[in-house]
C-alpha cells in the first residue's frame, strides 16, 4: 500500500511540475549549509546575467538584495559575485531570516538550464521530470503509428 501511495504522489508531483508549472526538472535534496552557493556566483536579472558594473550599480538601487553582493571578478559570461552576508567560517548566512526570495528558492531550474551548475557536493540535485526512456518510448510509439 505504501509503495502505491508513493508512486501516486510521485506521479502527481511530476504532473504538477510539468503541466502546471511547465518545469523540466524536479529539485531534490536539501541544503547542507556549506555556503559554496554564495561564492563565485553569477546573478541573473531579467533574461541575462549581470555583465557590467554600471548595470550592477543601477540594480542596487532597485532591490536590497544587490547590496548584499560584492563583485569578485568578471569573465566572458558576466560579473562574478560573492554574498557579503556569508560567514565564511561557519558557511552560514548572517541574514538568514531576511534573505531574499532568490536565496530562499536556490537552486532554481532556470540557472541549471542556462548552463549553470550546482556546486560540487551540494545537497541538491535536479532530476528530469520525464526520463529519457519515457521520452524514447513515446517517440518510438509515434513512429510505429505512422508506419
Amino acid at each position: 500500500m505504501k509503495l502505491k501511495f508513493k508512486k501516486l504522489t510521485e506521479n502527481l508531483q511530476r504532473f504538477f511540475y510539468s503541466k502546471i508549472l511547465r518545469k523540466k526538472y524536479i529539485r531534490k535534496g536539501s541544503c547542507l549549509g556549506c555556503g559554496r552557493c554564495c561564492q563565485k556566483i553569477y546573478v541573473r536579472h531579467a533574461k541575462d546575467v549581470i555583465k557590467t558594473e554600471e548595470e550592477f550599480e543601477r540594480l542596487k538601487t532597485l532591490h536590497f538584495f544587490y547590496g548584499y553582493l560584492r563583485v569578485l571578478d568578471k569573465d566572458e559570461t558576466g560579473l562574478i559575485f560573492e554574498c557579503s552576508k556569508l560567514d565564511k567560517e561557519t558557511g552560514k548566512c548572517t541574514a538568514y531570516n531576511k534573505r531574499p526570495v532568490l536565496c530562499r528558492q536556490y537552486p532554481v531550474e532556470e540557472v541549471f538550464m542556462m548552463g549553470g551548475s550546482i556546486t560540487e557536493n551540494c545537497g541538491y540535485s535536479f532530476e528530469p521530470i520525464e526520463k529519457f526512456d519515457e521520452i524514447f518510448e513515446k517517440v518510438k510509439n509515434k513512429l510505429n503509428k505512422t508506419q
